[in-house]
C-alpha cells in the first residue's frame, strides 16, 4: 500500500495528540471549518484592512469575529499551500520552492511534490469523522497532465472526499487550465454538472463559489449531523488581470490619480483601524505616476485587480449565505487569509511585440470539450488571439497582463517588498476568524503573531482529532504549529520562534525581533518589529550579538527543516551574510 491510498486509513495508526480534548468530542459540538485562501493579494487590499476595494462580506465577517494583525504566510503560492495543508514548513513537506518543472530539485526539501512524511488537514480530519471538500487552486503536485498515471498528490488522494478546481497554479479566469472534477480533467464548456446562470459567461471565481455552495448543500442533505472541513482556494487576484465588465465598471476612475494617493489613504485608514502603529514610518513608494506614459492603461490594471477581489468577496458572501440557509453558519469557523503579498511580476506588461486586437476572431474556434492545459492560452474559445502589452486594456478573456510592481507596492501598504521576499510586504496577510458559537469577540484585533503552520493544529484542536506519528507505513514529521484557539479568546499563545526561506530570502521572528535578508548573498538585517514593522531602521550593526545569535537560530532551523543546503547561488555562507559589525565583535 502507498501514500495514494493513505487517506482511507483511519484507526490503528500510531498517533500523537495535538488537541486540548481528551478524546474525540461529540460531533454536535465540533464546528465545521472553512478555510478561504486568496491568491497574490496584499495586506491592505480588502476593506477591513484599509483598502478602498468593496469587500462588504469580508468586512462583515471581521465585524463579527477577530482580525489578526500579525499573521504570516511563506511569500509564494506553492510553499504557502504546502504549509497550510500540512502544518509543516514547506521544505519539510517537500516544496521548498515550486512544483513546476523549472524549479530546482535538491535533497528532501526541494522535491517539487508533497512527500511521504506529511499528511494534509483533510487526511487528519477524515480520521475524526469529518466530511472533506476542496474547491479551487491546488498547486502542490508536479503531476499536472490530464492523463497522468500518478495522481497520488491530487486532492482525492490527499484526504478530500470531493474536489473541483485547477491542479496547476494559474490560468485564464474564463477558460482555466487543468480544470478538474475529482481526478478527471474537464472543460468548463462541456461539464454536465455545472453551467453558469443563463446569459452569464463562465468565470472561474464564480465557479469556485458555486461549487463550494453546492458541496455545502449536498453535504447537509446527505450527511446531516456530520461536521465538514472545506478548503476554498480562490485564484483572485493572481495574474492575468481578468474580470467581468460590470465589476470593472465599479472602479472606473478610482485609480486615475495614481499610486501615491491610494497608498496614503490606505496608510491613514490602517492607522485609524488600529491595524498599525501610527508611529511607524511608511515604506518608500515605488513608481512615479508623473512618468507613466499611458496612465489610462496603468490605471486599468488596478481597476481590474479591484474588480477581481470584489467578485471574490461576492462569492464569499454567497458561501456565507449558503451556510446560513443550511443552518450551519453559527457553528462554522471561517478563516480568511492570503498566500503571499502583492505580486510584482511584470507578466505581459513589456512584451517585445505589442500586437493590436483585430476586428474579428482570426483563429478557428475550439471545440466545447477541448481540455485547456496552457497556463497562458494562445486563444479564446471563440478564436480571438490572447494578447498582452499596451495596445489592449487588461480585463477581457483575450488579454493576459499583470498589474505591475507599483500597484503591488500599493497592495502591500505600509510594508516593504512583495511576493517572493520575506520582508513584511511579502509575508504579511490578513487573517479573519469568524465563528458565532465559538468566538465571543466581535470586531476586535488580535495582535499576537501567527503563521500558516498553525492552521493544522487549530483544525486538529477543534475537531478533537489526532495527528499521526506514522501514516501508511511512513514516519510523519511532527506538526510545527500551535492551535490558535486560545488567541480567538484573547488568551496568550505559547512563545515560539517563526522562520522563513524562499529563493535565498530568509527571516526569523524571535519575539519582537526580526532577522531578515534579501537574496542568497544578502546580509542580515535586524528590526524591532514592535516599533518598526515597516523595516525602515536596520539595527544589525547596533546589535551584533543579537544578530549573530538569531542567525545561528535560523541556521539550526534551516538544517533541521531541509532548507540547507539550498539550490541557490551562491551557497549559504553564514559569515559572509553578517554585517561588518557582527563579523567584528560584540556590541558595546
Amino acid at each position: 500500500m502507498n501514500l495514494r491510498n493513505a487517506w482511507s486509513i483511519g484507526v490503528g495508526l500510531a498517533l500523537v495528540t495535538l488537541h486540548a480534548f481528551g478524546a474525540v468530542a461529540p460531533a454536535a459540538s465540533r464546528p465545521n471549518i472553512v478555510i478561504i485562501l486568496a491568491d497574490d493579494v496584499g495586506f491592505s487590499d480588502i476593506g477591513c484592512y484599509g483598502g478602498e476595494i468593496h469587500t462588504p462580506n469580508l468586512d462583515a465577517l471581521a465585524a463579527g469575529g477577530v482580525r489578526f494583525t500579525q499573521f504570516y504566510n511563506t511569500s509564494r503560492c506553492c510553499p504557502s499551500r504546502a504549509c497550510l495543508l500540512t502544518g509543516l514548513y514547506p521544505h519539510q513537506a517537500g516544496i521548498g520552492h515550486m512544483t513546476d518543472s523549472w524549479s530546482p530539485v535538491l535533497n528532501d526539501g526541494y522535491v517539487r511534490d508533497l512527500n511521504e512524511h506529511c499528511v494534509t488537514i483533510a487526511q487528519v480530519m477524515r480520521t475524526a469523522g469529518y466530511g472533506t471538500y476542496a474547491v479551487g487552486k491546488w498547486h502542490v503536485t508536479q503531476e499536472i497532465a490530464p492523463n497522468s498515471a500518478d495522481k497520488h498528490n491530487w486532492p482525492l488522494h490527499r484526504g478530500f472526499d470531493r474536489y473541483y478546481g485547477t491542479i496547476m497554479g494559474a490560468g485564464s479566469f474564463f477558460d482555466p487550465a487543468m480544470l478538474c472534477r475529482g481526478d478527471t480533467a474537464i472543460s468548463p464548456f462541456a461539464d454536465p454538472e455545472y453551467h453558469p446562470p443563463a446569459g452569464q459567461p463562465y468565470y472561474y471565481t464564480d465557479a469556485i463559489g458555486d461549487q463550494a455552495c453546492r458541496f455545502i448543500r449536498e453535504h447537509d442533505r446527505g450527511q446531516a449531523g456530520r461536521p465538514f472541513f472545506m478548503y476554498v482556494a480562490f485564484t483572485a487576484a493572481h495574474w492575468p488581470m481578468q474580470a467581468l465588465p460590470k465589476d470593472i465598471a465599479k472602479y472606473e476612475g478610482v485609480y486615475d490619480g495614481g499610486y501615491e494617493p491610494i497608498r496614503l489613504a490606505r496608510f491613514a485608514r490602517e492607522k485609524k483601524l488600529g491595524l498599525i502603529d501610527p508611529a511607524w514610518d511608511l515604506s518608500p513608494q515605488f513608481g512615479n505616476w508623473d512618468k507613466v506614459r499611458d496612465k489610462a492603461w496603468e490605471a486599468r490594471g488596478m481597476e481590474v485587480y479591484a474588480a477581481m477581489l470584489d467578485r471574490m468577496d461576492q462569492n464569499i458572501g454567497r458561501i456565507v449565505a449558503t451556510l446560513r440557509d443550511q443552518h450551519q453558519l453559527e457553528n462554522t469557523l471561517i478563516l480568511y487569509l492570503q498566500d503571499n503579498g502583492g505580486n510584482y511580476e511584470p507578466l505581459g506588461r513589456n512584451p517585445k511585440v505589442n500586437p493590436t486586437r483585430a476586428d474579428h476572431p482570426t483563429l478557428a474556434p475550439l471545440p466545447a470539450d477541448y481540455i485547456q492545459t496552457q497556463m497562458r492560452p494562445k486563444q479564446t474559445r471563440d478564436g480571438w488571439p490572447v494578447l498582452d502589452g499596451h495596445h489592449v486594456l487588461p480585463g477581457p478573456p483575450d488579454t493576459y497582463i499583470a498589474y505591475g510592481k507599483p500597484w503591488a507596492n500599493v497592495s502591500n501598504t505600509p510594508f516593504r517588498e512583495y511576493k517572493h521576499f520575506v520582508h513584511e510586504g511579502g509575508i504579511s496577510t490578513p487573517l479573519i476568524a469568524h465563528w458565532p458559537d465559538g468566538i465571543s469577540r466581535k470586531g476586535e484585533l488580535e495582535k499576537q503573531p501567527g503563521h500558516l503552520i498553525d492552521l493544522m493544529a487549530t483544525c486538529v484542536d477543534l475537531a478533537g482529532a489526532t495527528y499521526p506519528k506514522t501514516f501508511d507505513g511512513h514516519d510523519i514529521y511532527p506538526a510545527e504549529g500551535t492551535s490558535l484557539v486560545p488567541a480567538f479568546a484573547g488568551k496568550p499563545l505559547p512563545t515560539r520562534d517563526i522562520f522563513w526561506e524562499h529563493e535565498g530570502n530568509r527571516a526569523m521572528r524571535d519575539g519582537d525581533w526580526k532577522l531578515v535578508a534579501k537574496f542568497p548573498a544578502g546580509k542580515w538585517e535586524l528590526y524591532d518589529i514592535l516599533h518598526d514593522r515597516t523595516e525602515m531602521h536596520d539595527l544589525a550593526t547596533a546589535h551584533p550579538d543579537r544578530t549573530r545569535q538569531m542567525a545561528a537560530q535560523w541556521e539550526a532551523w534551516a538544517r533541521r527543516c531541509h532548507v540547507l543546503p539550498w539550490p541557490w547561488k551562491p551557497p549559504y555562507d553564514g559569515h559572509k551574510t553578517m554585517p561588518v559589525a557582527a563579523q567584528a565583535g560584540s556590541e558595546q
